[in-house]
C-alpha cells in the first residue's frame, strides 16, 4: 500500500466515501463533512500512522485533501 493509499484510507474513516472516491480537490469540511473535531482526530491519526509531528502553523491553512497530503509528504515522507 502506498503512502497516498494509507492517507486516503485514514480519510475514509471520517467520511462516507471509499478511499478510491476521495479526490485531491475534495475539501474537508464542505465536501467530506469533517467537523473541527474530526479534522483534529484525523491529523492525530496521521501523525501516529506516519510517525511525525505536523507543523501547527501550516495545519491551519489546510482546506483540501491534496494540501494535507502535500504537508505530510513535505514533513514526514521526504
Amino acid at each position: 500500500m502506498t503512502n497516498r493509499e494509507k492517507f486516503k484510507l485514514i480519510v475514509s474513516q471520517y467520511c462516507d466515501r471509499k478511499p478510491a472516491e476521495i479526490a485531491g480537490s475534495d475539501r474537508f469540511r464542505e465536501d467530506l463533512g469533517f467537523s473541527s473535531l474530526d479534522f483534529m482526530s484525523f491529523l492525530g491519526e496521521l501523525e501516529d500512522e506516519f510517525d511525525t509531528e505536523l507543523d501547527t502553523d501550516k495545519i491551519v491553512s489546510i482546506k483540501t485533501i491534496e494540501e494535507a497530503f502535500s504537508l505530510l509528504d513535505e514533513q514526514a515522507l521526504a
